[in-house]
């Protein structure tokens, strides 16, 4: 089994018992809808882990631990692997880890943060960076699908959201913004304004659980999706959003999920891993 960063861990930052961060590999792929190829996504993220340097924004996150587990089983009926991985999740939050997620399709992020709220018992909430708001009840007949994944912890799990990046929308998606009370800065304004840091609801949740699908960034950045949409955020404006967005908060878990890697590229695979090492970093 590939590990993140392997090669350039001691054993000592590779145990499981001791880590504070657990990557967690879910190959799901049931509901995509355009592009195909998420069921590859966490093996490319974790090989080109492999070729990432220790060091990144002033520290080594890894030096914290990085334990990578077996990827969950996702075959199955769908609620039956969001089980799945919502055990996994809160097995790692519960030995005092932070689970870092690697999809696999979005509608994997219902079970990481049911799960982690399992754990914690107490209010979390998400900051989503994506081009879409996958705010939609259901889509194609599935429940369970990419597109309502933030409908179903919205409306059904009462979890506090945050939307970054957002430019791909329909009006149910729009009048579900208002009436759940979703909090959201769109691509063309954060993009076309530059702006490198938004605050976020003085009362939003202190815990904060990332659910970043790739296609919130630029296709120039990151082709590689299902479902790229121009108009997409920066690298480090990215970073910078997050950063800002956990300034008085802590992370308690993330994902990266929708990336559809190609033989023809390594660009989106090693870009997709620097982002979940990234957000190690952010990690208090």
């Amino acid at each position: 089994m590939m590990h993140f960063l392997a090669g350039e861990l001691t054993d000592d930052e590779r145990d499981v018992r001791t880590a504070r961060f657990q990557v967690i590999p879910v190959p799901l792929e049931r509901t995509v809808s355009y592009g195909a190829g998420t069921a590859q996504g966490p093996a490319a993220i974790l090989e080109a882990s492999t070729q990432l340097e220790r060091f990144f924004a002033g520290s080594e996150a890894c030096t914290r631990g990085i334990a990578t587990q077996e990827p969950v089983e996702c075959t199955g009926a769908l609620p039956d692997v969001m089980e799945a991985i919502a055990a996994r999740t809160e097995g790692s939050v519960r030995a005092g880890a932070i689970p870092i997620v690697l999809g696999g399709e979005h509608a994997l992020s219902y079970g990481a943060v049911r799960g982690i709220s399992r754990a914690l018992t107490r209010p979390i909430g998400i900051v989503q960076i994506d081009a879409h708001a996958d705010l939609r009840r259901a889509y194609l007949g599935e429940r369970h699908s990419h597109a309502s994944v933030m409908q179903l912890l919205v409306e059904e799990e009462g979890v506090a959201l945050a939307q970054f990046g957002a430019r791909a929308l329909c009006q149910e998606e729009m009048d579900r913004r208002k009436s759940a009370g979703v909090f959201y800065k769109d691509a063309e304004e954060l993009v076309v304004g530059n702006v490198q840091a938004v605050d976020l609801p003085p009362d939003f949740p202190k815990d904060i659980y990332i659910s970043f699908d790739v296609d919130g960034l630029d296709p120039s950045i990151l082709p590689d999706t299902g479902t790229p949409v121009p108009g997409g955020l920066g690298y480090y404006q990215t970073l910078n959003l997050l950063r800002h967005a956990l300034k008085g908060r802590r992370l308690v878990g993330c994902d990266v999920v929708e990336l559809a890697p190609t033989a023809a590229s390594a660009v989106s695979d090693f870009t997709a891993a620097q982002v979940a090492y990234a957000l190690m970093s952010l990690a208090d």
